[in-house]
């Protein structure tokens, strides 16, 4: 268990992170002193594989939701494509070249994808 400088629980092992201003845990959160959402609100689409040992990754960027609903929005990718990823600082990673696939999900859920890179 840690404290930080202030004294208060940063984490326990029964509940997880906790809030720094209220002290509950983050899941029970009371004054909703939350992360700001992460992202400028223009989604890109593109594809990588510099980096990955030749291996393609379709990455989602600029998404504007919060964590929480940013791992669901993974999921829901992740499970049209039929493949695995995950999300890491914001950035949604699908394993593969799914680009057109995910553009469609995306606009489907009143998203209005762009498509960066070549």
């Amino acid at each position: 268990m840690k404290s930080s400088a202030k004294g208060g629980l940063v984490y326990s092992t029964e509940h997880g992170r906790m809030c720094p201003a209220c002290a509950q845990p983050v899941t029970a959160c009371a004054c909703k002193a939350r992360p700001a959402v992460v992202g400028d609100g223009v989604v890109r689409v593109s594809r990588q594989s510099k980096g990955r040992g030749g291996k393609t990754v379709t990455l989602v960027k600029g998404v504007a939701l919060d964590a929480a609903a940013l791992a669901v929005l993974g999921k829901q990718l992740r499970t049209a494509c039929g493949s695995g990823g995950t999300v890491k600082d914001g950035v949604i990673e699908i394993q593969g070249d799914h680009c057109e696939l995910v553009m469609e999900v995306l606009g489907k859920q009143g998203h209005d994808p762009k498509r960066a890179g070549a």
